[in-house]
């Protein structure tokens, strides 16, 4: 007995260096993954000047500005989301909270710098959380420490054949750029790239399945303690992404009934079944959606009944492309799925239901009747490296070569490389959207230290996206989905600074929406010929360069 013991507690000891080995594996690629992802970032800030400043993100700028307003509400008090872009009535509503914690972080002076700052270290934190929650997941199926290296690899830093498109001139394939350029839950770049609130979600709903299949298979107990760590994890995508989940429950969903139905075949076929073993998983789950239930079942009834939520949920349309676009994305590892298929069930015959069922509901999922569908596929490009992985040839098993498996997937690189290169060539030429001109940063800047949190400028869509997130102002337009009623007041702020428009119609729009500050500059400029200095309802109070800001008198 003693020496059995002794035995066991050796092999740990000899099994401890070798388990810290690839943890410290993990966290030196996380390290330089996210290191390579901000270069283009560091040139930006080094480029900027006398005449340009960086906004701090080298893609997706309106939704990057976005989140720093978001924190910037943060930083000057607020604990609720409401959106700076519209000046539509908000009761606030717990939503995007990450950002809002982050913010109270910074104070001024420097508010803007710091927030970019905190920004991209919580980008940098994410990412390595999100990577190392990959590769335990891919762990789960994989002990073969090269299959697990090789898979952290695809799912980081893989994407699909849009590069093809790319090269023949044709971005605008069936109206839409390639997915690995626009879509961060169809692969995982992006969210390493510039999205950390999706690179935490994502980390949170590996992990919180990686909990309930190390219970299902045994590794761990199914008790309620294992539950309440899944429930955790489960809350957490919630708070970071509703949407992450809205995907982590499905995929709970269609794997204990795949198993209901494995369970039912073999009691039909034998007499004997796992009915019990089922039920225990069932319960599990249940316990578990205690935990992130009444958060999203007040996310649900916030967005439903909220009449500004109800609007940006009308306007926040995330719609998949053609059915085409996605077979181009994953076009290179579908031919493995079969053959990884059989593999995957022969070896976990259980746990190996879940990548399953999660790619055969994929199609499903990105094409629902929702406004928000390419959200639904989250996640889903794990599942189909773990299953094509499995295509490798095994002992006594047939499949193809691991050599051959590696040198196909090396195709996956290049749509990644160009992404970079693209974050570095516009990153190293100051110009709009990634910089803004110094002088109109001079004008925010006087703006932050005149005007008190909440006060409306009014300004055109484009200087309006990047103003609240230098001042904690409103806008009456700046975001796609943020800014309510987009659609009719984008022409009338076009048409406020055309010279036909009558002075009534001009002043009935400030009063309306009580604007305190009226931006002037090269955008506002490209809407018409008005002049506002001629105006005795508006006072030059600031001006650097082109750029005037007026204060209204009424």
């Amino acid at each position: 007995m003693i020496a059995e013991q002794r035995e066991k507690l050796r092999s740990a000891y000899i099994a401890l260096p070798a388990i810290s080995e690839e943890r410290r594996w993990v966290l030196a690629f996380g390290l330089v993954v996210m290191l390579f992802t901000s270069l283009p970032y560091l040139l930006g800030f080094s480029t900027q000047g006398d005449a340009w400043r960086f906004t701090g993100f080298v893609f997706a700028v309106e939704d990057g500005n976005s989140y720093i307003a978001k924190m910037l509400t943060g930083s000057v008090g607020s604990w609720l989301f409401r959106s700076p872009y519209t000046t539509a009535p908000q009761t606030g509503v717990i939503a995007l909270l990450p950002y809002i914690l982050l913010g109270k972080l910074a104070a001024a002076p420097g508010l803007h710098e710091q927030l970019v700052a905190i920004f991209h270290l919580f980008r940098i934190a994410t990412g390595c959380l999100v990577l190392l929650a990959t590769y335990d997941f891919l762990s789960f199926y994989f002990t073969d420490v090269r299959q697990r290296r090789w898979g952290l690899v695809l799912a980081a830093l893989g994407g699909g054949l849009g590069w093809v498109l790319v090269l023949l001139g044709q971005t605008g394939w069936l109206d839409s750029l390639p997915l690995e350029y626009y879509s961060p839950e169809t692969f995982g770049f992006l969210a390493l790239y510039g999205l950390p609130h999706l690179s935490l979600a994502r980390a949170a709903m590996l992990w919180g399945l990686l909990i309930y299949l190390r219970a299902e298979q045994g590794d761990i107990r199914a008790d309620w303690r294992a539950a309440i760590r899944t429930g955790m994890c489960w809350l957490l995508a919630a708070l970071c992404q509703p949407l992450a989940a809205l995907v982590m429950g499905i995929v709970l969903g269609l794997h204990l009934l795949a198993r209901g139905l494995q369970a039912a075949w073999q009691s039909r076929r034998s007499k004997s079944s796992d009915w019990g073993g089922w039920c225990r998983l069932v319960r599990f789950v249940v316990l578990s959606a205690l935990i992130p239930a009444p958060f999203l079942l007040y996310n649900a009834l916030a967005f439903s009944l909220d009449p500004y939520l109800k609007a940006w949920t009308a306007q926040n349309l995330i719609l998949s492309p053609p059915f085409p676009h996605y077979l181009l994305a994953y076009g290179l590892l579908i031919p493995f799925l079969p053959l990884g298929a059989r593999g995957l069930l022969r070896a976990m015959p259980q746990a190996g239901w879940l990548p399953l069922a999660w790619v055969l509901a994929s199609p499903f999922l990105a094409y629902a009747p929702v406004n928000l569908q390419r959200r639904l596929v989250e996640g889903v490009w794990v599942a189909l490296i773990i299953i094509s992985m499995y295509a490798v040839q095994r002992e006594g098993q047939r499949g193809v070569s691991w050599r051959t498996f590696q040198a196909a997937t090396l195709l996956l690189f290049p749509s990644t490389i160009l992404l970079l290169a693209g974050g570095l060539l516009s990153a190293a030429r100051p110009a709009y959207p990634l910089f803004r001109p110094a002088d109109e940063a001079a004008v925010f800047e006087y703006i932050a230290r005149n005007a008190s949190p909440g006060m409306v400028v009014l300004a055109s869509y484009e200087s309006g996206n990047a103003l609240p997130a230098w001042v904690p102002v409103r806008v009456l337009i700046g975001h796609g989905p943020e800014s309510a009623d987009l659609a009719n007041l984008r022409p009338q702020v076009m048409r406020f600074f055309q010279p036909e428009t009558s002075e009534a119609d001009r002043r009935a729009l400030l009063s309306k929406h009580q604007v305190a500050f009226l931006l002037y500059g090269p955008s506002e400029r490209a809407l018409g010929a008005w002049d506002p200095s001629q105006q005795p309802y508006l006072e030059n109070i600031f001006q650097s360069g082109s750029y005037v800001l007026y204060r209204t008198l009424e």
